[in-house]
């Protein structure tokens, strides 16, 4: 398949970018670790979601917005998540609905406004009301704003077709290595229709794919999956079974089987522990989300126990909340840092 070649891209990007380049950009340092899972599964990446609006339970910016994304590289996050659609006139902007009423100013939907009407939007603070001055921004100037700060993932909010649109917006700017997309992947066909567009999009790109264990329960499937994009990291959604009760396992995508398809096909397991409108809480994560790590102050019980289970990406609406207590209880590697050899011991037989 076209995107069995992608397998040495991610590592192939580092080869293309000089030592300088990864020394002397944030970027450079985070694609490294992003490219090498196996070298760096001591240390925990973390993913400020819709680019990260929460700080102690609080929404203190905007959504997909460039104040948020600001904060998030602060705080020292490895990647931010933003959600892309198409306006009118054909160009791609950041928005998560497709209609505006919930995160700005404007009512109806994004698809109907052209690129200058919707500029005349203001973005909201979901749960404060609060109107910012920031409009909405297209695809190209969020990703001019992150630049060799961090790295930043596109989740599609369009068809499969649209992706390498994307991707060339990225390309156009240089940062198609700094930029991940993803797409749902849960049986052949869906491999194949997303190879496709892929291999329509050329070289020079990160690909995600993202597994959902309401379709996916084994490692069989996802090392399929493995073995055709050969991707740096696999999203894994874990929400079968609701948030009722807290997940003891993890689930079927965290599997001991899950964790060693992982090593051999050198990817992140990725666990996402935000929330979803109108869903209980820890809802994608088995009960163990933000709010059992910050509303109940018990962040041992969520963003520990995903790193326990083999997680090291964790997409969150908390990053910098994330980001300290990882750090405090040694779940990261301070960057400049690098995994030290194992010492040479005496034997004991």
């Amino acid at each position: 398949m076209r995107c069995r070649r992608l397998g040495a891209v991610a590592g192939a990007l580092l080869s293309f970018l000089s030592p300088a380049y990864a020394a002397e950009t944030r970027a450079g340092q985070i694609l490294e670790r992003f490219s090498n899972a196996n070298q760096w599964r001591d240390h925990v990446m973390v993913v400020a979601h819709r680019s990260g609006g929460l700080q102690a339970g609080k929404t203190r910016y905007a959504e997909n917005s460039l104040a948020a994304l600001h904060a998030a590289i602060a705080a020292g996050a490895e990647m931010v998540e933003v959600d892309v659609r198409r306006s009118a006139d054909g160009e791609f902007v950041v928005m998560h609905d497709s209609w505006l009423d919930r995160t700005t100013t404007c009512r109806g939907e994004v698809i109907e406004r052209t690129l200058a009407e919707l500029r005349t939007c203001r973005l909201v603070v979901e749960g404060t009301g609060t109107a910012t001055q920031e409009p909405v921004s297209t695809l190209r100037e969020f990703l001019e704003a992150a630049r060799d700060r961090i790295l930043v993932n596109i989740d599609n909010k369009l068809d499969v077709a649209s992706l390498p649109g994307m991707i060339e917006v990225a390309r156009s700017l240089g940062v198609a290595d700094q930029t991940v997309v993803k797409e749902n992947l849960w049986n052949k066909r869906r491999i194949d229709e997303v190879d496709k567009a892929l291999g329509a999009a050329g070289r020079g790109f990160l690909f995600m794919p993202i597994i959902a264990d309401d379709a996916v329960r084994d490692h069989v499937f996802v090392e399929e999956v493995s073995r055709t994009f050969a991707p740096s990291a696999i999203e894994m959604i874990n929400w079968r079974n609701g948030a009722a009760n807290l997940t003891e396992t993890g689930g079927p995508l965290f599997s001991t089987r899950m964790r060693a398809a992982a090593v051999r096909g050198n990817w992140h397991i990725w666990a996402d522990t935000y929330a979803i409108v109108n869903k209980p809480g820890g809802f994608l994560a088995g009960g163990r989300g933000d709010e059992l790590a910050v509303s109940a102050s018990l962040p041992a019980e969520s963003w520990g126990f995903w790193a326990e289970r083999g997680a090291t990406i964790i997409q969150t609406d908390e990053p910098d909340a994330a980001i300290q207590w990882l750090n405090a209880n040694g779940y990261r590697v301070p960057y400049g840092e690098r995994p030290q050899e194992p010492a040479s011991t005496a034997s004991i037989n």
